[in-house]
């Protein structure tokens, strides 16, 4: 059971917290500076990588550096392949019977 937990917790902190962050990168980016972007991009790659998930981790990384410099059409494109590829990661199973006191 434990290691259930911290397996969820884990997923929480990388993955959760990566598409999370991403999603309000992309739907807030008019306001963001690009290097706003920039940053939060590559944390997110960090996050994924963290959780083994390598190639959305790189695609992230190449989408940080391509509004770095000034590539906003490759930088939307990179960054939407990387969603798709966190979309296939995987995600735990849910307790059917989680016992909570």
């Amino acid at each position: 059971m434990r290691d259930e937990v911290l397996k969820r917790i884990k997923y929480v902190k990388t993955c959760v917290m990566a598409r999370e962050l991403c999603l309000l990168v992309r739907t807030n980016r008019a306001v963001l500076e690009p290097k706003d972007v920039q940053e939060v991009c590559s944390y997110i790659s960090n996050l994924c990588r963290e959780e083994g998930c390598l190639e959305p981790s790189e695609l992230c990384q190449k989408a940080a550096d391509a509004i770095g410099s000034k590539d906003e059409e490759k930088y939307l494109e990179l960054c939407a392949q990387s969603c798709v590829k966190c979309g296939e990661a995987k995600r735990p199973t849910p307790k059917k019977h989680a016992y909570v006191s």
